[in-house]
Order: C-alpha cells, then structure tokens, then sequence
C-alpha cells in the first residue's frame, strides 16, 4: 500500500501540467506557447480568436488539439478551454490599428517640407478597445478560471499603469475625452485578479521588442519606478524582448516565489551586464515584488 502511493505521488509530481495561453495568436503569447511546447513537462493549449491566428500556431507545431478558437467574450468558449487547465498564462490585449489617412500625411512631412509634421494616429477596432478587451475580455477570463479551478494565472500586462499621462493611454482617445486609457484598464484588471483569489503572477514588461532571448540581462522593478531611473530612461533600455518575457512566463508556472509577484520587467542594453540565463532568478532577486507594493493606482477608472 506505501509504495502504491509513492507511485501515485510520483505520477501526479511528473504529470502533465495543461496551460491555457490566451492571446496565443500574437507575437508574445505565441512564444509563451513554443517554449512551454518544447518542455515535456507541460502540455499547452493555445487560445486564438480568428483562423488567422489559429494558422499561426500549427505553423509553429501546434497541434489539433492545441489548438482552440475561441473569442475571449464569449463565457461558455472559455469556460470550454480553461477545464482541466492547472494554469492560465493571459497574453490578450487591444491592439491598434493606424489610421491610413494619418499615415499618408507622415510620409508626406518627409517629402514635402511645407506641410506640417504630422505623428501617425491611430484607432481600435470595433469590439476590440482597451475597455472591451483589457478589461471585460480580461474580467471573463479571471472568472473563467476561478471557477475551473486554476491553480496559478500569469497575467502579461505592461508597464506604465500608474500613470494615466503615458502615452499609450492616448491611443484611440475620442475628442470629448473618452476611450483609450489601455494600461489603466489593464491595471484594473489586475486589480480585480487579486481580489479574485487565484494564485497570480502579475508582469508588466516595458517595449516589447523582437528580439533573442538570453542575450541580455533582465531587471526587474515594481510600480514603474525603473522609468524614473536615469539608468533606464534613455538608449532603448525600458525595453524587454517579447523572447525574454515568454521565458519569465514559464518560469513563474508552479513557481511558489513567483505567487503573489507583480514585477516590471526590463533589460539592460545589449552588452552591458550579465545575460540573464535562468529566468526563474528574476523571482529571487532581493525584495519581495508582492502587489501590495506595486498598488498605486491612478486616479480615473478606479475611483
């Protein structure tokens, strides 16, 4: 009988963990779901709202049954995908689209010197705003999730949402002041993560570029002080490779020093420092990053 239930524990220890990654159509959750399909160790399911995105995925050997599409609004789709899942790693978010008109006049300022220079502007499509998606899309899946039990929910998010003046906040912004305000509907959202009480890892990278992984060195910080620091305001260092935030992502599943965490997530310029090999260290690093920490909240939205 004791060694019939070693092998049980034994078995459950090694089991597949199942992770849902939602937004696994785009560039971040796309990687989030390579590097978890090349460990044995974990079985994902890939979450995709259009065919396109589901194409996506099989192009990086995503199986059929890897792969679900579903739209995050819809209740009953998700609570389809997240059965049976022991982790949920959100990569969703509103993605702009520019306004084809504005970019013209761009590409006009720089062949004609008197036409005023002009920033391409830019809009959300229809269904898909920062509130619809960063906060309803996001509130569905926490739900979700809670009520399938999940034992861990790793939310991709951004830095930048204690400020309602950051720039991205402006995108999609209508004249009588509406609309926009994507990292503060993202940090709602997290807000209502931990009140929900599923097990959470919170990480907000700063520029997402494509790039390697491992090739730099990480730093983390809490409530976007790392964008005060002189250190990492200028020469491209508030950035983080799209390749570097999946493998935190990985890292922080089944991590016990990554619950509780909402950290900001940059990396040193090319070069300097040392490439940061283990992802799992950015949760050891000294100092605790729990949320209570990073809880500053802007004031509109929330009040």
């Amino acid at each position: 009988m004791h060694r019939f239930l070693s092998l049980l524990l034994f078995v459950q220890a090694h089991a597949l963990k199942k992770v849902l990654v939602t937004g696994a159509g785009g560039r971040t959750g796309k990687l989030v779901f390579e590097q978890l399909k090349a460990d044995s160790n974990y079985k994902p399911v890939g979450l995709a709202r259009s065919g396109k995105a589901q194409k996506a995925l099989k192009a990086v050997g995503a199986s059929d049954d890897e792969v679900c599409v579903a739209d995050i609004a819809d209740e009953k789709s998700l609570a389809a995908a997240m059965a049976g899942c022991d982790a949920v790693v959100l990569c969703t978010s509103a993605v702009p689209a520019i306004k084809p008109l504005s970019l013209m006049k761009t590409m006009a300022t720089k062949v004609l010197p008197f036409v005023k220079t002009s920033r391409p502007a830019f809009k959300f499509p229809k269904n898909g705003t920062p509130e619809e998606v960063d906060w309803f899309g996001a509130k569905k899946q926490i739900d979700a999730a809670k009520t399938a039990g999940v034992k861990q929910f790793v939310f991709v998010s951004s830095m930048g949402g204690t400020n309602p003046d950051n720039f991205l906040n402006s995108i999609g912004r209508r004249k009588d002041g509406s609309g926009g305000d994507i990292l503060l509907w993202k940090r709602k959202a997290e807000r209502y993560l931990v009140e929900s009480g599923v097990p959470y890892t919170i990480i907000h990278p700063g520029g997402l570029v494509d790039e390697d992984g491992s090739k730099r060195e990480l730093v983390v910080g809490v409530n976007d002080e790392i964008m005060k620091n002189p250190e990492f305001s200028s020469g491209g260092t508030r950035s983080v490779a799209r390749a570097d935030v999946a493998r935190v992502c990985k890292a922080a599943l089944g991590s016990a020093s990554a619950t509780g965490v909402a950290l900001d997530l940059v990396s040193k310029k090319a070069g300097d420092g040392t490439p940061t090999k283990d992802a799992s260290s950015v949760f050891t690093s000294p100092g605790k990053y729990t949320y209570e920490s990073a809880a500053t909240d802007p004031p509109s939205i929330f009040s």
